[in-house]
């Protein structure tokens, strides 16, 4: 309806990936910004599917919501006037067991909800997003000028690569990630603390007496096979040339011995009988499922902390993180699995030269000033009821920013643009930015055209980059409706068709 409006959409300002666009709408006067995010005019729906169809106003349970006991503040706002953070992936609400919440964060207080119904209401500052469940198909649109959209994404990349595309991760504002260049980095999510590198590892005595059992020196135990990081087919190769014992469901050659340590649960788990079982093992493969820097997980930590050696591959930047120079041993240092294996097989016969790569375990092994300083500063805690956890803190940190960037924009319109608005905050590809997935092993001009492995995760990586680059063009173009997106689609199709 261009007479709507909708229709006032189209002639709106190019910034709507920006969160400055808000003070550009105070010179149309009093209520242009309100009018401008279609709340001026209830009865004119023109959002997208998932969002709530009329601008309802925030309601009395935005005005009796119960304080969250964070960090504190001397906030004296009501709770109407505070600003209004929606989780728009609304499983992840950390609060319970209501829809909405109080933070009182460092700089200020918010209202946190999960509840759709006030996603076009002028309070609403910013949207949280959960990458994984964050599909270009499915955004809210149109993307309101007086929004911010924040990222929290602390899962593999290969959960959402088109978080990995400038288009994508660009699309918004604030972003926490694995990644330490993030607005709010998660880098260390998988590790407790110093106290976790430093727990005791089993003695050189009864590992070598666990290797004349029978065992391999070598652990493997994987049960997502087909991943981007193609860690099976490499494995496979290793396994050519040095006995690797692998318990789960990928490369299967050896049970565990018991029913109990089958049950998947207890491997995903830290169970002290299977903690036990597999500390016992010098080397464990730690490979992770997606390629990227900084994304470290607890195939890394986990046998670190009872004390066997990782094999590693996966953060290009894994020794910027290390206890100290000598304490795993990364694949891509050797030219071949076979190079690879010869060196494991010399440190299984030299017990001295082993029990080097543990010697982080000792007093004042940690040599690492960064790696501490990083835990150090880290404001939130893992499995430490006494800290708040991740999400707690990137709320307050989201809110904290939005407080601040109200009150820069209300200066500025104060000051009728003597102070100047404040500058637009975009995510930066380093954000997330990881590579294209290669093979485990070899070239992709070595695998056959049916490869199961190319043809899922070279095609979802590029496809990846197609829905963001679409979904921008529909925000620049400000369209309404999620339905359209498909057409976007095609355009760019024929277009990279052109080009070839």
């Amino acid at each position: 309806a261009p007479g709507g409006r909708c229709g006032r959409w189209a002639r709106a300002p190019l910034l709507v990936l920006a969160w400055g666009a808000r003070a550009a709408l105070a010179a149309e006067g009093p209520g242009a910004a309100e009018r401008e995010a279609g709340l001026a005019d209830a009865a004119e729906p023109c959002g997208a599917e998932g969002w709530a169809q009329d601008a309802v106003p925030p309601g009395a349970a935005f005005v009796a919501a119960t304080s969250y006991r964070g960090p504190g503040n001397n906030d004296t706002r009501s709770n109407k006037a505070l600003p209004i953070l929606l989780w728009w992936s609304g499983s992840l609400f950390p609060h319970f067991p209501g829809d909405t919440e109080r933070i009182d964060c460092p700089r200020g207080s918010c209202l946190v909800t999960r509840s759709r119904r006030v996603a076009r209401h002028r309070r609403t500052k910013a949207l949280i997003f959960y990458g994984t469940d964050f599909r270009a198909y499915e955004a809210p649109l149109p993307r309101l000028p007086h929004q911010t959209w924040a990222l929290f994404h602390e899962e593999s990349p290969m959960n959402n690569y088109l978080l990995s595309h400038p288009p994508g991760i660009q699309l918004f504002n604030y972003t926490a990630t694995f990644r330490r260049e993030s607005d709010y980095p998660l880098t260390l999510q998988w590790l407790p603390g110093v106290g976790y590198l430093r727990g005791p590892a089993v003695p050189l005595a009864e590992k070598d007496e666990w290797r004349r059992k029978g065992y391999g020196p070598v652990l493997y135990m994987q049960s997502h096979c087909d991943v981007p990081s193609d860690r099976d087919r490499y494995v496979r190769e290793l396994m050519k040339y040095i006995q690797v014992d692998s318990y789960g469901k990928c490369l299967h050659n050896r049970e565990l011995p018991s029913e109990r340590l089958r049950d998947t649960s207890t491997a995903t788990t830290e169970d002290s009988e299977f903690m036990a079982f597999i500390a016992r093992y010098k080397f464990h493969l730690a490979l992770e499922n997606a390629i990227c820097d900084d994304y470290m997980t607890e195939k890394l930590w986990r046998p670190m902390h009872l004390g066997a050696v990782p094999v590693y591959r996966g953060s290009p930047a894994v020794r910027d993180w290390m206890p100290n120079n000598l304490s795993i041993i990364l694949i891509d240092d050797f030219e071949s699995p076979q190079e690879l294996a010869k060196y494991l097989d010399f440190l299984d016969k030299n017990g001295e030269e082993y029990m080097k790569y543990l010697e982080y375990k000792n007093l004042g092994g940690i040599k690492n000033q960064f790696l501490l300083e990083s835990l150090e500063r880290r404001e939130w805690g893992v499995n430490d009821m006494t800290l708040p956890n991740y999400l707690n803190s990137f709320e307050c940190f989201v809110c904290d920013s939005e407080n601040t960037r109200v009150k820069e924009e209300q200066e500025h319109k104060k000051s009728r643009g003597k102070i100047p608005a404040p500058r637009p905050r975009i995510a930066q590809f380093k954000h997330m930015g990881c590579p294209m997935p290669t093979p485990g092993f070899g070239s992709v001009e070595d695998l056959s055209g049916g490869d199961s492995w190319k043809e899922m995760w070279l095609q979802d990586y590029w496809q990846s980059l197609d829905q963001g680059e679409a979904l921008t063009a529909m925000i620049h173009r400000n369209e309404s409706h999620q339905g359209r997106f498909w057409d976007y689609m095609h355009e760019i199709f024929l277009k990279r068709t052109r080009q070839r």
